[in-house]
């Protein structure tokens, strides 16, 4: 990465973190203001660029130097608004960055054909607003301001899965059941970070924790807990409160599913890290109780019914939907071990859902461009037709289950070791049976995409059909890094043990 910091004036760089928001902030308005999609993509894509650059950037700054404290406005924190960085945000911030490049790639041949032409500009300058807000709740030391960045990511997102009704009128009640429960989530959480403000009179995530440390817990740092790990939970998809995301998923526009399956839990499950660690302390008692008996329980059980709902679909988007609530529950069971090696393989587990999910989603994407598909039947014979979307998919959906040579399975084998330092010998169970199940919902759409015979329309086969370059390009670099990080596992394994060691010094 120190090529890219290389790249900058040094005064450029120190702004890193404070341009990663405030570029695609900017950026959104311009979007609204142009005249046609096509335009409204260009700055779109010229954004995620300058994000995903800036990103890498901060990351690298990371890496080499520690920890980065950007002050806003030059005000001092506890006092003023704080970008923290560590190992931790930076790996977030990065991925969010980069994924949401490649989608906005894909963006443009996806968007044009689900998106009526008048309004395409604002849909670009909305999802510009989502990405603003996940970096945003990445990359801030505020607590408020996670609260803030939420919302701003939340109420664009619910717009842009809205704006799918113009191919799926449930896309709009799919994005009405999202608002409700993130309303509830969002309402939630800032009643938590209130009692947390209560209890320690400061914002500051690294204050609080400091103050915390010194003076103890009471009832209402208990409370505060609790309603900021359901709301947080909530947001992240953790189960049973998951139900808002098989709908949002399904319905909402292809690009939309792509982007918010590989970032939107994702940046959730970073903050839930972020306040369990660095805010309430994991040696504290009610916190390190509810490592075993919420978190390792809960994912547990998500691995396993949500797992096993997936395998019963019929609507492909939805099956893969279910399938993400299950992988949530594999990054909760990491955390709930309450260990470094536990964090560290929830944590590469997050980066290689992120990666599989992406690519997965956009073969989805690719297939509805050509032939409408939506049901796992209209799978049929795709192999055929598009070759290129079908190995691509094949190869993610095998990453997926966990299958040698992909990055699934290099994740999942980290927790089993991280389950048997623990001497959770059920865990480890549980991971295999769940590997299992995924198995069986995976085999149901590579049979029918490499098994089936296409469908004849009006006495023919369909010709064989190439995805455009615009969906090929992203979507083949995530099917690629499928497979490239199981040989070259210590790039991300690097990046998910200094982030999990950022937080909890190793042990």
């Amino acid at each position: 990465m120190d090529f890219l910091v290389n790249l900058l004036p040094s005064g450029l760089a120190h702004h890193a973190p404070a341009l990663v928001i405030v570029i695609p902030l900017v950026a959104a308005a311009v979007a609204a203001l142009m005249p046609n999609g096509r335009l409204g993509w260009i700055v779109a894509m010229v954004t995620a660029s300058l994000v995903a650059f800036f990103s890498l950037v901060v990351l690298g700054l990371v890496l080499s130097d520690g920890l980065i404290s950007y002050h806003m406005g030059g005000w001092e924190p506890p006092y003023g608004i704080e970008l923290r960085v560590d190992a931790l945000n930076a790996v977030v911030l990065a991925l969010v960055g980069v994924v949401g490049l490649l989608c906005v790639i894909f963006a443009l041949p996806s968007v044009g054909d689900e998106i009526e032409e008048g309004k395409q500009a604002l849909f670009y300058s909305a999802f510009l607003v989502a990405l603003a807000g996940l970096l945003g709740v990445t990359i801030t030391g505020d607590a408020f301001n996670v609260f803030v960045f939420l919302e701003i990511s939340s109420i664009s997102t619910y717009t842009i899965i809205a704006m799918g009704a113009g191919k799926d009128r449930r896309a709009l009640t799919a994005s009405y059941n999202y608002l409700i429960l993130g309303t509830i989530g969002a309402t939630f959480f800032v009643i938590g970070v209130g009692f947390l403000y209560m209890a320690t009179g400061s914002l500051n995530m690294a204050d609080i924790g400091q103050i915390l440390q010194e003076q103890g817990h009471n009832r209402v740092t208990q409370a505060a807990f609790a309603f900021i790990v359901v709301g947080l939970g909530l947001k992240a998809a953790m189960f049973p409160l998951h139900v808002w995301l098989p709908n949002a998923y399904a319905f909402a526009p292809n690009f939309v599913t792509a982007f918010l399956a590989s970032t939107a839990t994702k940046v959730a499950f970073y903050a839930l890290i972020r306040f369990l660690f660095s805010v309430f302390h994991p040696d504290v008692a009610f916190v390190e109780l509810s490592f075993t008996w919420v978190f390792a329980a809960v994912g547990i059980i998500a691995m396993m019914v949500a797992s096993s709902q997936a395998i019963f679909q019929t609507d492909a988007r939805r099956l893969l939907a279910y399938s993400s609530v299950a992988q949530v529950g594999y990054m909760m069971l990491g955390l709930g071990m309450g260990t470094a090696a536990g964090l560290s393989a929830g944590i590469l587990h997050l980066i290689n859902h992120a990666i599989m999910k992406g690519a997965l989603f956009m073969a989805l994407g690719a297939f509805a461009l050509h032939f409408g598909v939506r049901q796992i039947r209209d799978l049929n014979g795709l192999g055929r037709t598009m070759p290129a979307s079908a190995g691509a998919f094949t190869i993610a959906g095998l990453s997926l289950v966990g299958v040698p040579l992909t990055i699934g399975f290099t994740s999942k084998w980290y927790l089993i070791t991280a389950a048997l330092e623990r001497g959770w010998w059920w865990a480890v169970a549980a991971l295999i049976i769940s590997s299992l199940m995924a198995l069986a919902y995976v085999a149901r759409m590579l049979s029918a995409i490499w098994m089936e015979s296409p469908p004849e329309h009006h006495g023919a086969k369909p010709a064989a059909r190439h995805a455009p370059y615009m969906v090929l390009v992203p979507m083949g670099i995530l099917a690629f890094a499928n497979l490239y990080f199981f040989f070259h596992a210590d790039v991300l394994v690097g990046l998910a043990e200094a982030a999990a060691n950022a937080v909890t010094g190793g042990h």
